[in-house]
């Protein structure tokens, strides 16, 4: 199912397939995962490159055994950890940063990793940095 021009709901289905998970999206997600969707659109469009989504919506099981927190984004659907070709993380921060700032794409979450970026949708400015090389 297509979401925006260039995002499917099959890059934001969670990656689990355990037992133990259940992964089926409540509309209430699926409706986050949508507004997730076309601000990535607007990210790509700015970039003129790819994205490839690493991780968005999770159910609960696969969250806990990726370590990630109790309160994720990525179990609402509001978030995506993602890598650009052509773009290190760092500079597809940077570019989220700008677009979140000018109002261009909902204010959220901004996270800075080695590997990958981290954009939530969640409507408050939250931003960390887990890069082993800090250059903040």
């Amino acid at each position: 199912m297509k979401l925006t021009k260039n995002f499917n709901l099959s890059e934001f289905n969670c990656k689990g397939n355990l037992d133990s998970c259940d992964c089926k999206m409540s509309d209430e997600v699926f409706n986050n995962v949508q507004e997730l969707a076309e601000n990535l659109q607007i990210v790509r469009d700015e970039l003129q490159e790819p994205i490839k989504i690493n991780s968005a919506y999770r159910c609960e099981a696969w969250n806990g055994l990726n370590g990630g927190s109790l309160k994720s984004q990525h179990l609402q659907g509001k978030a995506a950890d993602i890598v650009v070709k052509n773009f290190t993380p760092d500079e597809v921060a940077n570019a989220i940063d700008k677009l979140q700032q000018g109002g261009f794409i909902k204010c959220g979450g901004l996270g800075r990793y080695d590997t990958f970026t981290h954009i939530d949708i969640r409507g408050t400015e939250a931003r960390w940095d887990y890069r082993k090389n800090n250059n903040a």
